[in-house]
């Protein structure tokens, strides 16, 4: 039986495997994070980045190794538990109600995930959606959407942000803007976990990247 050091990290992974459809995409994977850390996941299209964060997040189980949060196996955890409450994950696909407006959304959001009681209009604005508050999302365009479902990065208090190609569909001023907001979370003692094709502009102190090489 493997024995797990508890360490100073915020998350920690040791030896993870992930088999789809009989393709080893990667194995033999650790991964450590730190309060105020960064880690890119990079690698081709086909590596298993995407995987990797749904098992890092708890969403998906490695065919071998093990997830810590805190020192503590996330398989021990019950699903309410607070590393649920610690972790905000927004993958690939917006995540976004159509049918619902910008405002809507947000509104749900806070109610739903316990999310801070800030103005949403006014974490609207900061986005540049100012006007498009009451405006169903399949009206807006995929870079507004995309706008929208980040928005939850600035209501959420979680510790441990896990962002899947977060920077989709934006404009320049947008991805400025959310890297502004990454160094803040960093500076506040967040972690953050993210792929990205794009480069990043934002230096970070404290930033690391582990790239997964593609497997045929």
């Amino acid at each position: 039986m493997a024995v797990f050091l508890v360490t100073t990290s915020l998350l920690s992974a040791f030896a993870l495997s992930c088999v789809r459809q009989d393709r080893v995409l990667f194995d033999a994977v650790d991964v450590t994070l730190a309060a105020g850390e960064l880690l890119h996941i990079s690698g081709k299209n086909g590596a298993g980045k995407s995987s990797l964060l749904r098992i890092l997040a708890g969403l998906a189980m490695p065919d071998e190794g093990e997830v810590l949060w805190c020192g503590e196996p996330l398989s021990h955890r019950q699903p309410h538990s607070d590393f649920a409450q610690s972790l905000c994950f927004i993958g690939h696909l917006s995540g976004v109600q159509p049918q619902l407006t910008a405002l809507e959304n947000l509104e749900f959001w806070q109610a739903a995930f316990q999310l801070k009681q800030a103005d949403p209009y006014a974490v609207l604005a900061t986005l540049g959606l100012a006007g498009l508050e009451d405006i169903p999302c399949q009206m807006l365009s995929a870079g507004q959407q995309r706008r929208v479902s980040l928005a939850r990065l600035w209501l959420t208090q979680a510790k441990l942000w896990i962002l899947d190609e977060p920077f989709t569909a934006l404009d320049q001023s947008a991805i400025k803007l959310l890297q502004q907001q990454f160094k803040q979370h960093l500076e506040q003692g967040g972690a953050i976990i993210l792929t990205t094709h794009q480069a990043m502009e934002q230096q970070f102190p404290q930033s690391r990247t582990l790239e997964l090489v593609y497997r045929w």
